[in-house]
């Protein structure tokens, strides 16, 4: 057994964690392989810019509308394990036809990739809602950061391998079948999405308890601004969403199209941000139990608009591969504690219908930011020689002013008694300046306590 899971073996619910850091496996290997690798199919069966766009926003929007029917679905099955074992299951099914559209020979197929993708996301989705409301009920909030932040590491192994593996096989099908390559790969993480629903059907199911109180509509959700620390948090995250996708999605177009990088280079780059964040979910999650998410959050929000700005100094593949190291030490960071901020700021009867809002509001973002970001890149005047560095320079500035203008708006939500400042949690992360005079692995605080919940 692990040793860090010796930790949680008197919790009475440790057979499911257990389960769930297994169960991450094949699924985070299937992951990776869909979402590294989306875009470049979409290339190769021929889609612009535009296109691209599309293949991101459309499932996201879907994906978000998707949100409001989160409660409907779980009541319809009787609980949200059953919705989890049964998704995930569609999900493999539905990657098949994704396959066969690499090998088939008509017009549109991006179309249909499209319509089997948003299928794909909408259906994912709601899992990542699901699945964050039951595993919070697992774990106490003095635990939540070493538990995910270990788990996201171990599962993050199988990331790097679907990964490592796409690259791989698509360069080795290069002189062979790209489309057979393509084919095999989408293949393959239909069988590690199967194997996920087939290890989550072990796992135990939590009844979950809602009163009176926890039923609110989202414009409910969205008029207690002025008063909620949480729709703050979430406006704020949004717009970063929002900032970071106009972006996103064309660091492959850049990199396959304007770059002509082959599959094994693509891969190698995106490794650094895989591998990077791999290592960085333990450190972030035990500095979150320590100080609080919020404090993680704006440092990582304030990190982050650097990253699409360094990639237009240079197209060197170590500098690029260097860039994305950083990325994914500070995304994993920002995404980690942003589930982390949602477990605590929300009561467990409320937390599924917030999740739900929560991700509804943020596929928004992702739609209208890929959507901006696939017009823009044809529209907007080259720098270097590409319309896509100029993009990635409005990216990092709007990222800017997202942190400025609205981080200061939401606050922790737990006491802590330690507080630091920006410039010592980025030395204690960084390994640098210990906080707590035991470097990187100083553990829990006991004396961590929690505020009142809201909505």
């Amino acid at each position: 057994m692990p040793k860090t899971l010796e930790h949680f073996r008197q919790n009475p619910h440790f057979r499911s964690l257990d389960l769930s850091w297994k169960e991450g496996i094949p699924a985070a290997a299937m992951q990776s392989m869909i979402d590294e690798y989306l875009i470049p199919l979409g290339l190769f069966l021929g889609a612009f810019p535009v296109g691209i766009g599309f293949l991101v926003a459309i499932p996201n929007l879907l994906g978000s509308f998707a949100q409001f029917f989160a409660v409907r679905v779980v009541r319809a099955l009787g609980s949200r394990l059953r919705y989890l074992v049964k998704g995930a299951a569609l999900q493999s099914a539905i990657l098949l036809p994704v396959a066969g559209l690499a090998l088939g020979r008509f017009p549109s197929r991006i179309l249909f990739l499209i319509a089997l993708i948003s299928l794909f996301r909408v259906i994912g989705s709601l899992i990542g809602t699901v699945w964050g409301s039951l595993m919070s009920d697992y774990l106490p909030p003095e635990d939540r950061g070493k538990y995910f932040g270990w788990r996201s590491s171990i599962v993050g192994i199988a990331g790097v391998a679907g990964t490592v593996l796409g690259g791989i096989l698509l360069f080795s099908f290069r002189g062979i079948s790209t489309a057979l390559g393509f084919a095999i790969l989408v293949g393959l993480a239909a069988v590690a999405r199967m194997a996920s629903s087939v290890l989550m059907a072990r796992m135990e199911d939590i009844p979950q308890r809602t009163t009176p109180s926890d039923e609110f509509t989202f414009f409910m959700f969205l008029r207690r601004f002025r008063e909620s620390n949480f729709v703050k948090f979430v406006l704020y995250a949004a717009s970063i969403t929002f900032a970071t996708n106009l972006a996103a999605p064309f660091f492959s177009v850049y990199m396959i199209r304007d770059l002509h990088f082959n599959y094994l280079i693509f891969m190698f780059v995106h490794l650094g941000a895989v591998v990077a964040g791999l290592f960085s979910f333990p450190i972030w999650g035990r500095h979150a139990d320590a100080i609080g998410n919020a404090r993680v959050l704006k440092l990582t929000s304030f990190l982050i608009p650097l990253i699409p700005i360094l990639w237009i100094f240079s197209p060197n593949l170590v500098y690029l591969f260097a860039i994305e190291i950083f990325s994914g030490f500070v995304w994993g960071g920002f995404n980690l504690c942003s589930l982390n901020f949602i477990y605590d700021a929300v009561t467990p009867g409320k937390r599924l219908r917030c999740i739900s809002y929560f991700t509804f509001i943020n596929g928004i973002a992702t739609f209208l930011g890929a959507i901006a970001g696939g017009y823009l890149a044809e529209h907007l005047p080259p720098f270097h020689g590409s319309r896509i560095l100029t993009l990635f320079l409005i990216s990092g500035v709007l990222r800017l002013a997202s942190h400025f203008i609205l981080s200061k708006r939401f606050h922790e939500v737990r006491v802590t008694q330690k507080k630091v400042s920006s410039a010592e949690l980025f030395f204690s992360v960084v390994g640098i300046r210990p906080m707590l005079g035991r470097g990187r692995d100083w553990g829990f605080l006991s004396t961590l306590r929690k505020l009142p919940k809201e909505d």
